[in-house]
């Protein structure tokens, strides 16, 4: 029978209640599982800290690791009394933690750390936490195995940082690796390179980490376990009354998470839209049946009633404009851009032009970055090179969006009714997303208007 892959944020490591329903929803499951987990709450941010101060005080080294030492030890006597298990899962966690502090220690020592040991020191997270958990399972009386990416050949593409699987040279290995008849427990966030160095999949990887997993062993679904109910219609923290999506589309999914949802990593469901793998959604603090998932995402497409199923936001996107008279009509302007942009290192989001301008849309972090590097470059029809951060991204997604008439028109009556001016808008690019862009101080009020139009009027 195919297993299924269960992943386990960080948000569901904090304390001993958030764990014991952890075991619980492990016990519902009543078959061998493949679980990934993410690092304790706030354990990646302490280590990006760490890892910054390290370059100038020794000290942090030590602190650092008295600091997470002492975070897993205040639990695991909740959880583990056998003094024999105990004392082997504290040497591992030990093991762990004083690779750790060498390599926060080797930073402070040379006052820089390269990309692969970045990636390096922020895989511990992840490690400590499966380490923490494996141990856990055993004294339940689980027969559980702990696994690194590194002994179970999940490679990437190398890339540091943001790579990718390579589920050419992984399926095979993984699959035989973790074809045991028994609970594996696997850290999440990243992979190895070709050559063996630890690559990070991205900030909030751990989701990717386990789709990887799902894809490689052929899994009958990839289930995460979050703390809030599901897909909604909108975040529920701006509109006062969200719906349930029960069902989604991968591309539907992707397009949320792309645009701001921040249930899933935005590339989740990439390993499984071809071999047509099911995410299920679950929340830790609902009901912990694993035979209803709050939200289901396959290959499944349908029409929502009134099209659009969720409205969602990113204020992580900003504007470098590029203005003159005949930028729209003078070859080779935005191939020497977005040539430059590449060589730089710099993604680019998407591109809107005029005859007499060319609006990139960027990751706002990079804006002053990319405005650097075209400053370089010359462009005898720019006359004027600038960027616009005080914007925000109000995205609506939805099958039907572009083959439905009048749902632009119902978006930009409902925001014109408050008063909220679209600085620019997008819709064809995806036949399934269209996003509008609004002045910062409007996005609350533009995600509300919207939302209301098409969830709550009637």
């Amino acid at each position: 029978m195919p297993k299924i892959v269960v992943k386990f944020g960080g948000s569901n490591l904090r304390d001993k209640e958030e764990i014991g329903r952890i075991l619980e929803v492990i016990r519902n499951y009543d078959q061998p599982l493949v679980i990934v987990v993410s690092a304790f709450f706030g354990v990646t941010n302490f280590l990006i800290q760490a890892l910054e101060q390290a370059r100038h005080d020794e000290s942090v080294a030590k602190s650092s690791v008295d600091y997470l030492h002492n975070l897993k030890m205040e639990l695991i006597p909740s959880f583990i009394q056998d003094q024999q298990l105990l004392e082997e899962t504290e040497s591992l966690l030990k093991q762990q933690l004083d690779e750790l502090g060498k390599y926060l220690q080797g930073i402070a020592l040379t006052g820089d750390a390269s990309k692969a040991l970045e990636d390096l020191v922020l895989s511990y997270g992840e490690r400590l936490s499966a380490v923490f958990l494996n141990g856990i399972l055993k004294s339940s009386g689980m027969k559980s195995e702990l696994a690194f990416p590194e002994n179970v050949g999940l490679i990437t593409d190398g890339e540091y940082g943001n790579a990718t699987a390579d589920f050419a040279l992984s399926e095979n290995k993984v699959q035989q690796a973790l074809s045991g008849e028994h609970h594996y427990v696997l850290p999440g966030y990243y992979g190895v390179s070709p050559q063996g160095r630890v690559t990070l999949f991205g900030r909030g990887g751990g989701d990717y980490a386990a789709a990887a997993f799902a894809r490689c062993i052929h899994a009958k679904s990839l289930d995460i376990w979050k703390d809030v109910n599901g897909f909604l219609s909108s975040d529920p923290k701006m509109v006062a009354n969200p719906v349930l999506i029960e069902q989604l589309s991968y591309n539907e999914a992707a397009e949320l998470a792309y645009f701001g949802a921040k249930i899933l990593h935005p590339r989740t469901v990439e390993p499984l839209t071809f071999p047509r793998i099911p995410v299920r959604i679950f929340n830790i603090y609902g009901s912990l049946d694993i035979n209803h998932p709050l939200t289901i995402i396959s290959k499944e497409k349908s029409v929502h009633q009134g099209v659009i199923k969720s409205v969602t936001f990113s204020d992580q996107f900003g504007l470098l404009k590029l203005k003159g008279p005949g930028v729209g009509i003078k070859p080779g302007i935005l191939a020497k851009v977005t040539t430059a942009l590449h060589h730089a290192g710099i993604n680019i989001s998407s591109v809107l032009t005029s005859q007499i301008a060319i609006n990139i849309l960027l990751a706002r972090k990079d804006l002053n970055r990319a405005y650097d590097v075209v400053s370089t470059i010359e462009l005898s029809a720019v006359g004027k090179l600038q960027i616009e951060e005080d914007i925000s991204v109000v995205a609506t997604v939805g099958h039907g969006i572009t083959d439905n008439y009048g749902v632009a028109a119902r978006i930009f009556a409902a925001l014109a009714a408050h008063g909220i001016n679209v600085v620019m808008s997008c819709s064809g690019a995806s036949p399934i997303v269209s996003y509008y862009l609004v002045k910062s101080e409007d996005r609350s009020a533009a995600v509300q208007a919207i939302h209301h139009e098409f969830f709550e009027k009637s």
